[in-house]
C-alpha cells in the first residue's frame, strides 16, 4: 500500500493537472529496473507530478509496475490510462539558500526623473531595465556592475 492516500477529489484534481503533461519516463522492454525507478524519483523530485509511458502490452504487468513504483518511491498512484501511469508525490521545500547562490538577481524596471535646466518645465520621466549585472549611476546612466573580464592575452598587451 502506498504511503500517501488521496481523497477522489484529490485525485481528480491531480488527474486534471496530469492532462496535459508529457511522460517524462519511459519504461522499456526490460521492465521496472533500478534506473528507472531512479529518474522517477529524481523526476518526482522536480516536478511532483508526472507521467510514465511503459511500453509493454500486459495490462496486469503496468497495473503491477504502477503499484510497485508507488511503494518504492513514496508515491501516490493516481491515473492508469493505457500505457501511461500517473504518479504524484508532493515536492519537496527546498532549505533557505539552497540552490539560490549562484543565481544573479533578475532585471528590474526603474523609473529616471530628468530635471530640466529651466525651473518651469515638467521632468522628463523615462523608464529603464536594469539587469542583474548592472547598476545605476547618480546621473541616470547604466553600469556594469562588475568590470567585464578580459582574457590574459588582452590584459598583457
Amino acid at each position: 500500500m502506498p504511503a500517501i492516500q488521496l481523497t477522489p477529489a484529490q485525485r481528480k484534481a491531480h488527474r486534471a493537472d496530469a492532462h496535459h503533461l508529457d511522460p517524462i519516463v519511459m519504461i522499456g522492454s526490460d521492465g521496472l529496473t533500478d534506473a528507472v525507478k531512479k529518474e522517477a524519483d529524481a523526476a518526482l523530485k522536480a516536478h511532483g507530478l508526472i507521467k510514465i509511458r511503459v511500453f509493454s502490452d500486459d495490462r496486469l504487468a503496468r497495473d503491477a509496475m504502477l503499484g510497485e513504483l508507488a511503494d518504492a518511491l513514496d508515491a501516490a498512484p493516481i491515473q492508469h490510462i493505457g500505457k501511461l501511469l500517473v504518479l504524484w508525490r508532493p515536492k519537496p521545500a527546498k532549505a533557505r539558500g539552497e540552490e539560490d547562490e549562484d543565481r544573479m538577481p533578475g532585471p528590474r524596471d526603474v523609473k529616471i526623473l530628468k530635471y530640466s535646466k529651466r525651473g518651469g518645465q515638467r521632468p522628463e520621466v523615462k523608464m529603464l531595465r536594469v539587469l542583474g549585472n548592472q547598476r545605476l549611476t547618480p546621473g541616470g546612466l547604466v553600469k556594469r556592475a562588475k568590470p567585464k573580464q578580459k582574457s590574459i592575452k588582452k590584459r598583457q598587451d
